[in-house]
């Protein structure tokens, strides 16, 4: 046994599960959890925020990069409540986090000292573990059982700790803790379900996959079972990169976010596999379907929309026992007009950014984007319109990831994802993508990329307007009310926090300025760069629904369609057509 305080004691059970970095902003009641990280300081790296709601969602961001814990602190009070954002994002999300709060001395507690919350209730709903320290010793045990727990349940874990506790030396054994805590077994999988999901699958003319993040960490398993059923693979957001996106049987997703290809696809099929997801808005899928859910939770089977063979198994395990079985099924019309209609949409997609006579286009901006990115780049993508440019712009058909807020879907989230996505993948570059109104909320934090020297590629899409929500207003015929913004130069804030700043507002200048970074990349650049990008005020084109098919909407609709839309009906024909060219009948 060693003796040292229990905060450097506690910071010490971080480095035994393998955190390397967590992020935090001191203060009166957590300083002596800041001062086991200056004792450890040479294991452990500490990132000082400038807000802890950003090191909350970088925290959450870096489990959802890499698998791995994330970890953030706050102080008592306003430190604690400013950490609520990103421990929803975990819990949401289902990834593993930790909180450590602190608390007020033991002996102040229960008296309105300055700034004494009761923090245990606070974090009752959040959290998968919540508990108050009540003596020093036991400190380094409850933050085991807390990295445990968030592994465990996939989610934030909380520890309160009262400042007199971690100022307390203690007799500290080192803890254990387990080599793995991933899922990395496969599960055995009911021969009846393999056989009857087969039989299922063989029975439907238009199967679809729809794959959800259970699914992350499995694509091989997904590309083979694709390829050898021969079926179309749909992926819900949060799971962009579960199947390769230049993979031909790839064909987007489905939702306001989602693509032409998507949205058609769920029209015309006639059973969904429906693997490792609790997608929500699945409410919206056509009824008239046959579904089988995998899923390792049995509470999310049949939650967001009724099915007929449901699969208690981690999706991946499900998938090989597919494949082991040795069956296949031909390629189909049914998969050749659905990777037609994607690729055509992927030609609609460039076309859209090679214009700009009426300005920028978002797609432009993706398109060079995607032209120089790295097999290990990471994508920090806020909630907005951003996250639809994201989705169809950005490649991940190599070890890329994509990280956003999924099921919480929190504005600000894209420059916590930049800032953690350098730190939890420092082999690739790290690039963040908000819009105006989400990255007005976190910026002073380029501060944080600058202090420490990572080199973020952060783009700002300008529209001076809270865009998704513009839209929203717009389609329920209310009064267009609090969604316009007043401008900034990002460029010039980038510069003032330490960065290098660009602006671009045409096609030329995007190809001008990314060629500047590339150089700058080249020289081994480590300042943080923002790209304010002043877009066209156009809305990026809605895939919730899509009238392009005269059969199932009616002429009349589809050409009133085709007008708001820009979308050229002969250029892009309604998968329904497609198939009927091939004899599909429906």
């Amino acid at each position: 046994m060693t003796k040292m305080i229990a905060g450097q004691a506690l910071v010490k059970v971080l480095e035994a599960w393998g955190v390397d970095h967590l992020y935090g902003i001191p203060g009166g009641s957590i300083n002596h959890t800041v001062e086991g990280l200056y004792l450890e300081k040479d294991k452990i790296q500490y990132i000082q925020v400038r807000h802890e709601e950003v090191g909350a969602l970088a925290a959450a961001a870096d489990a959802k990069y890499t698998g791995k814990v994330g970890v953030a602190f706050g102080s008592a009070g306003p430190g604690a409540t400013h950490l609520f954002n990103g421990l929803y994002d975990a819990k949401m999300d289902h990834v593993p986090m930790l909180a450590l709060v602190g608390q007020v001395p033991q002996p102040t507690m229960n008296t309105n000292y300055f700034q004494e919350m009761d923090e245990t209730p606070m974090f009752s709903d959040v959290a998968v573990y919540n508990r108050t320290a009540t003596t020093a010793e036991q400190l380094p045990y409850m933050v085991n059982q807390a990295i445990r727990e968030a592994y465990r349940q996939k989610g934030p874990a909380v520890v309160i700790i009262p400042e007199d506790l971690s100022a307390t030396e203690i007799d500290y054994e080192p803890v254990k803790t387990p080599n793995t805590v991933s899922n990395t077994y496969t599960q055995t999988i009911d021969p009846a379900a393999v056989t009857a999901t087969l039989d299922l699958i063989k029975d439907a003319k238009h199967p679809l996959i729809y794959a959800g993040r259970g699914l992350l960490g499995a694509r091989d398993e997904l590309v083979k079972f694709s390829e050898q059923f021969h079926i179309p693979v749909l992926n819900t957001v949060p799971a962009t990169g579960v199947i390769p996106t230049d993979h031909p049987n790839a064909i987007g997703t489905f939702g306001r976010l989602g693509s032409k290809s998507g949205f058609e696809a769920l029209q015309h099929t006639d059973l969904i596999l429906f693997l490792g997801s609790e997608f929500p808005f699945a409410q919206f899928w056509p009824k008239n379907i046959k579904i089988i859910q995998v899923n390792d939770n049995s509470f999310d089977i049949g939650k967001m929309v009724p099915i007929d063979y449901a699969v208690i198994s981690d999706a991946k395990s499900y998938l090989q026992a597919m494949i082991a079985t040795g069956e296949t099924l031909p390629e189909t019309d049914w998969l050749r007009a659905n990777r037609q209609n994607k690729q055509n949409w992927n030609t609609w997609l460039v076309q859209q950014a090679d214009d700009d006579s009426k300005g920028l286009a978002p797609e432009a901006v993706m398109k060079k984007v995607a032209s120089m990115v790295g097999p290990k780049d990471t994508y920090g993508v806020d909630t907005g319109n951003v996250s639809e440019w994201s989705v169809r712009g950005l490649p991940m058909d190599k070890q890329q990831r994509f990280v956003l807020s999924g099921l919480f879907a929190t504005m600000g989230y894209g420059l916590p994802a930049g800032l953690a996505g350098a730190l939890s993948v420092p082999d690739g570059q790290a690039w963040s993508f908000s819009g105006d109104g989400g990255f007005a909320m976190v910026a002073p934090d380029i501060i944080t990329e600058a202090r420490y020297a990572l080199p973020v590629i952060n783009v700002v899409f300008s529209n001076r307007r809270f865009g998704f929500i513009y839209r929203e207003q717009v389609d329920t015929k209310q009064h267009l009310y609090g969604v316009d913004l007043t401008d900034a130069d990002w460029a010039k804030v980038a510069e003032g926090l330490g960065g290098i700043g660009f602006t671009v507002s045409n096609n030329a200048e995007v190809e001008d300025v990314f060629d500047q970074i590339k150089d700058l990349q080249a020289k081994g650049n480590r300042k943080p760069i923002v790209v304010n990008a002043v877009i066209k005020d156009d809305d990026p084109i809605g895939t919730a629904f899509m009238p392009l098919d005269a059969k199932l909407y009616g002429q009349e609709m589809v050409d009133a369609y085709a007008k708001t839309s820009h979308i050229d009906p002969k250029a892009q024909p309604a998968l329904g057509e497609l198939l009927r060219a091939k004899g599909d009948n429906l």
